[in-house]
């Protein structure tokens, strides 16, 4: 494997494992908003649709974050290539 294929697929795992954090974050935070203001809803016909909410929310970001991911996996070496060329390019004018 080049230098260059080293470089992709670390970068391409950082993104990898960046994405899921904020994906469990999404899921906690909401989860802990849910239980922190059950008590708030007025009724339960409230809760129903405050619940129905979040589940939708998680259900698209987590289904957007899996989206950009299977992208990033399908055009890896363009992208990452890409990156690495520019940032390869202001380190060598940096000095």
């Amino acid at each position: 494997m080049s230098d260059l294929d080293q470089r992709i697929e670390a970068m391409h795992k950082r993104d990898i494992i960046v994405a899921w954090a904020f994906v469990l974050g999404l899921w906690f935070s909401i989860i802990f908003v849910a239980i922190a203001t059950w008590t708030l809803a007025p009724s339960g016909a409230a809760r129903i649709i405050l619940l129905i909410a979040g589940a939708v929310i998680l259900v698209f970001n987590t289904a957007a974050i899996l989206a950009m991911l299977r992208h990033y996996r399908e055009d890896r070496d363009f992208m990452y290539g890409l990156d690495i060329k520019f940032l390869d390019a202001a380190r060598g004018r940096r000095g």
